[in-house]
């Protein structure tokens, strides 16, 4: 049964920060997951506190390849025979990590690509990796993004984030946290710079200009643990959103990704 206009789509972020990422999504009779960033034993623990088992996933794509985002990739590939779908630069730098994948598993995607009733279109995002994506994960006519890990917002990733009804965004660190913090000045300048990861403010002057009437739900994701407060993401992004006339619980809905659990199974439909 493909996946029709009224067909719902259920999302969960399992883990986002800098010690793991993984990001479940299911739609008609496919799931899957968007990176899987922790051991094999924590991913299959957290799909099941939202009611999945390891053994439902129908694959796993692969955002870059940074240990954050694949750590548990080879493992859940091996254990529950799932192709692995990443672009041919991102396996390039993963397949070393990834350990013995069966060749029927590797998937190498260049463009648009259906798995299931899922349709995957993957999009370039400014990063320190060889060929980074995010995605848009559609069914019937509901559209799902991921956008994490980004340096700065590209008019590509600008124009591939509209018209969504969910969206999973970085707001990575507070700017004067990071600046004022402990990390060495390389490590700063590599985290705010081009190639980094979006702060709280970058996120709160994009959402207004990629909102619209589709009353979306967000997701702020991969919070810094060290220079950043989960509070002060949300109070950032929310007073820019109510700044620009949109009302939280009205026109769209606001939520945190976590580090250590998984989000409650939002539906979308």
């Amino acid at each position: 049964m493909k996946c029709g206009e009224n067909m719902k789509i259920e999302v969960s972020v399992l883990a986002s920060g800098s010690s793991g990422n993984a990001l479940y999504i299911s739609g008609g009779k496919t799931k899957i997951l968007i990176d899987a960033g922790l051991s094999g034993r924590e991913i299959d623990r957290r799909l099941k506190k939202i009611g999945v088992a390891g053994d439902d996933l129908n694959a796993i794509l692969v955002t870059h390849e940074h240990l954050d985002h694949i750590k548990g990739v080879g493992v859940l590939s091996r254990k529950y025979d799932l192709p692995i779908y990443a672009n041919e630069s991102t396996w390039l730098g993963a397949e070393d990590r990834l350990g013995k994948v069966a060749e029927k598993n590797c998937r190498i995607f260049k463009g648009e690509f259906m798995i299931g009733d899922l349709g995957i279109s993957p999009f370039a995002i400014p990063h320190d990796a060889n060929e980074p994506v995010g995605f848009i994960i559609s069914c019937g006519n509901k559209r799902i993004g991921q956008a994490t890990d980004m340096g700065f917002v590209s008019p590509e990733v600008e124009t591939s984030l509209k018209g969504l009804d969910l969206l999973v965004i970085e707001a990575n660190h507070d700017l004067e946290m990071l600046m004022s913090g402990t990390y060495p000045w390389p490590l700063k300048n590599r985290i705010h710079g081009r190639k980094g990861h979006l702060s709280n403010d970058d996120t709160a002057d994009l959402l207004p200009r990629i909102i619209s009437d589709n009353f979306p739900r967000i997701l702020l994701a991969h919070l810094s643990q060290d220079n950043n407060i989960p509070a002060l993401a949300y109070i950032t992004v929310k007073n820019s959103l109510e700044d620009h006339g949109f009302t939280i619980g009205k026109d769209l809905l606001l939520d945190i990704a976590y580090r250590d659990r998984p989000t409650e199974l939002f539906e979308v439909g």
